[in-house]
């Protein structure tokens, strides 16, 4: 679903996680002040699956160019109920992305932000975008999915209503990015089955401006997938490892703070610790200052991994073992299903 909107402006922020800190530039020249406004993307967008499959929405947007400088943007993201009581009564995976080239052979879909609806009720969310600036300027194509499969007279629910604008607040930001490059795109991978042809591990290389003087990578993973051996791979806490050039950074891929933080009063099992996210709440970023392992005016190469684990519960598996359900190895579309993680990630450069 694809279309066009015309846009209203006003105002807020938020302050973002800095990178390595560096000295203006005098031989830069003065940068120009952006006007402050607010724009509206989606405005009670109805994302539902039934006779027509609405999961996901493209709109065209016009953003202010890249030369004009902003202190912050920030995203106001809500999901309402198309009527009352009428929400998804599910968790569903979410995401919102910048499309290149939509509608090509070469179309790029770069996710930059993730979240899990909450259980049958609405919400309402802020997220800081400041350093996602070079890919919101000029004419964008957003897109909104939700992993909905319930619509209009469903008796799970008629689906979502989408409402989602962006602040920005004109400025000078603490360290002003000056490119994006997708690391990854959003892809999923099972995990704990040694005879698949998908390896775990992602690596990707490309060149580093020769200017860059801060870079922050900026990685989306969660997991999915119960019943398997030790209940993988949205019940079992795993280290995720990411290596940039001699730099290491290891993170234990765990949310045990679901109770405090997803949206409250919700039905369901939300309360439970999961693999990166909660029902009811957006998925945390997993930031990293990676500019020491990077070489600028060259080459620069990052790899993810995960700690090694073998599902033995699995339907091709020689010896059928650690169904934590007691189910057989087989998947069965309920409580056993294949365990997989989502990875993307966003390597932002600053000036």
């Amino acid at each position: 679903m694809k279309r066009t909107i015309a846009f209203l402006f006003l105002l807020t922020g938020l302050a973002c996680s800095s990178p390595t800190a560096s000295e203006p530039d005098p031989t830069l020249p003065d940068p120009a002040i952006g006007v402050s406004f607010t724009r509206s993307v989606f405005d009670g967008e109805h994302i539902y699956f039934g006779s027509e499959n609405r999961r996901s929405v493209d709109t065209t947007v016009s953003f202010p160019e890249a030369n004009y400088n902003y202190e912050s943007i920030q995203l106001n993201f809500a999901l309402r109920c198309p009527s009352l009581g009428r929400c998804d009564a599910w968790d569903r995976k979410g995401w919102l992305a910048v499309v290149q080239n939509p509608d090509t052979e070469e179309e790029t879909v770069l996710e930059i932000w993730r979240f899990i609806t909450p259980y049958g009720i609405g919400a309402d969310w802020q997220y800081d975008f400041t350093d996602l600036r070079p890919l919101l300027s000029g004419e964008v194509t957003l897109r909104v999915f939700i992993d909905t499969w319930v619509g209009p007279g469903h008796q799970s629910g008629d689906g979502w209503l989408v409402d989602l604008s962006l602040d920005f607040k004109g400025g000078i930001p603490t360290h002003q990015p000056i490119a994006v490059i997708p690391v990854w795109t959003s892809h999923s991978f099972e995990y704990g089955n040694p005879t698949h042809s998908t390896s775990p591990a992602a690596s990707a290389t490309f060149a580093i401006p020769a200017d860059t003087k801060a870079a922050t990578l900026r990685t989306l993973v969660t997991g999915h997938g119960q019943g398997n051996a030790q209940n993988c791979a949205e019940f079992c806490s795993k280290t995720h490892t990411i290596s940039v050039g001699d730099q290491t950074f290891d993170q234990q891929l765990w949310r045990d703070d679901c109770e405090e933080t997803a949206v409250p009063n919700q039905l369901g099992n939300w309360k439970y610790p999961r693999a990166g996210w909660c029902p009811g709440a957006y998925v945390v970023p997993w930031v990293e200052d990676v500019y020491a392992g990077l070489s600028p005016g060259g080459e620069s190469s990052i790899l993810y991994s995960v700690e090694p684990y073998e599902n033995s519960c699995r339907p091709d598996s020689p010896n059928c073992t650690g169904c934590v359900f007691g189910t057989t190895c087989d998947y069965n579309s309920g409580n056993h299903t294949k365990p997989i993680f989502v990875l993307s990630g966003l390597l932002t450069l600053y000036r």
